[in-house]
């Protein structure tokens, strides 16, 4: 049950994610900062997905997924299109994982320690969840404020 629910929201969050993408106005915004902001919409996409390709994917999932977290904040003017499919990707690969996790594996320690401390697998994905949608705020505040 819980395991339905953590991954029904992350593809609630992953599919609005693709929504705040697809609403900029002008493609080139999506990679602007401007003042205080200093990560752009694409940058934290990109971000986004290489968190969830690795966390959930390669360490969850053995998904062969290998990050470069340099890269997810260096890239520029990615394709909207290329985005997209990247967080359709990310989206296949969290379902897939979670619907062959089961309520005693995330009783289970994460491998590692991600945030510096054990934890169960339970905690980190609710972590997981908790900055997809901090970021996806911070998205949605950028397209508001800057696609004009």
């Amino acid at each position: 049950m819980i395991t339905e629910n953590i991954k029904s929201l992350f593809i609630r969050d992953l599919n609005k994610l693709k929504l705040e993408i697809e609403a900029y106005q002008t493609e080139e915004v999506i990679w602007k900062i401007d003042k205080n902001i200093a990560n752009s919409t694409g940058n934290l996409a990109l971000h986004l997905v290489g968190n969830l390709s690795h966390f959930v994917g390669a360490i969850l999932g053995n998904s062969g997924y290998i990050r470069n977290r340099e890269l997810e904040f260096s890239l520029k003017d990615v394709p909207r299109v290329e985005l997209i499919q990247q967080i359709e990707k990310v989206t296949e690969t969290v379902t897939l994982t979670l619907e062959n996790i089961s309520a005693e594996e995330l009783e289970k320690d994460f491998p590692g320690d991600p945030l510096g401390y054990k934890m169960t697998t339970g905690y980190f994905l609710i972590h997981l969840f908790g900055h997809l949608s901090y970021h996806l705020g911070q998205i949605n505040y950028h397209r508001r404020m800057l696609d004009e």
